[in-house]
């Protein structure tokens, strides 16, 4: 009942084409905002935010990033993690060669650089696609870890490969401590969230879902597949770039190969899926379902030894924690392929015409 756009007549043009034209949306989008950035950092501790918080809205950004190219787009891909390590990386090394570029800048350049790379690996998506897609995305995961490895100029000629991520400074702020980070991080997020939300509903966006939807007819119609495709691999992999660059400097601060290996490409796919494919809630939504589910688990366990007296071990829970995602995959595949944003859109609806029988 208290969701209803019935009554909210637009004046013009500009009102009707809003990123948020219902008002109650855009007033729950300013509340989560402003709890966001005003109440978490002040009721938030160092381990929530630095810990859990700082990591989901990271993830959320990879997601994003990858539900534009497989959920917008429909190019399956299996190198998330090899994009994101390409701004790591990239960024690092714009921090410590041109140590005058202000670090926003060093981030933004690194998703180009990621960018770059997306192109020279949707390559394959002109001629193949579906699984022989995610197989040639795969070997993108295996090159670029090997390159940075191999090619010392990367890590600094570091000889153990791992190394210290700059510290973050803007204007002689030092964004040193956890709530800073977090600032950091949900400032970016928010922004690149709300220009793919608008992207989405361009003329780009609708070209991307004519291809996904049936490529031979969008071609039919006039839509260029090698621009389209490739400028989805590009956009894709330039939020992947910048989720990699606050990955490494704002989360772990250090910038290692190991920390974008194969299993965080499956952990981002697997947010995609759970929370909905061809959404940008669904991509906040599977990535704080996926970044919760141990913290939930580890509760359950406590309270299963504290009641019962039983000791769960750490493998356990490792172990369960695969078992359920892999029932979550094979649940939402069969009963709701969209997700939790599908089950979000239903209960809107419902919401809609309710007390009113459907």
């Amino acid at each position: 009942m208290l969701y209803r756009e019935a009554g909210q007549f637009k004046a013009s043009s500009v009102e009707d084409q809003q990123i948020f034209p219902i008002l109650q949306d855009r007033i729950a989008v300013g509340i989560v905002l402003v709890f966001a950035f005003v109440v978490v950092p002040l009721i938030g501790n160092q381990y929530w935010l630095s810990a859990i918080l700082t990591p989901f809205l990271i993830l959320a950004l990879a997601t994003l990033g990858l539900n534009i190219l497989t959920g917008y787009a429909g190019q399956l891909s299996l190198g998330t993690a090899a994009f994101m390590a390409v701004g790591a990386f990239m960024a690092y090394n714009f921090v410590l060669r041109i140590p005058w570029m202000p670090i926003l800048v060093s981030f933004a350049l690194a998703g180009v650089c990621a960018a770059a790379v997306g192109i020279v690996f949707g390559l394959p998506s002109l001629r193949i696609k579906g699984f022989y897609l995610a197989v040639a995305t795969l070997a993108c995961q295996f090159f670029v870890l090997w390159a940075i490895q191999r090619i010392g100029w990367f890590t600094n000629y570091s000889a153990s490969g791992v190394i210290s991520a700059q510290k973050i400074v803007m204007f002689d702020y030092v964004f040193d401590s956890p709530a800073s980070k977090y600032l950091l991080t949900l400032s970016i997020v928010a922004l690149l969230a709300l220009l793919a939300k608008n992207l989405m509903r361009s003329e780009t966006g609708r070209t991307f879902m004519a291809v996904r939807d049936m490529d031979v007819a969008a071609e039919v119609i006039g839509i260029r597949m090698m621009r389209t495709k490739l400028l989805a691999f590009a956009i894709s992999s330039f939020y992947c770039g910048v989720a990699g660059a606050l990955y490494a400097f704002a989360y772990l601060g250090t910038v290692e190969p190991e920390a974008f290996n194969l299993d965080l490409s499956f952990r981002i796919l697997f947010m995609v899926i759970v929370g909905g494919v061809g959404s940008i809630l669904g991509s906040f939504l599977g990535a704080a379902f996926i970044t919760l589910l141990p913290i939930f688990l580890s509760l359950v366990s406590g309270t299963v030894s504290g009641v019962f007296g039983v000791e769960v071990s750490h493998a356990t829970l490792s172990n369960l924690e695969v078992i359920i995602f892999g029932g979550l995959i094979i649940f939402f595949l069969a009963v709701e392929p969209h997700g939790l944003a599908r089950l979000w859109q239903i209960g809107k609806e419902k919401l809609r015409l309710w007390p009113f029988p459907h």
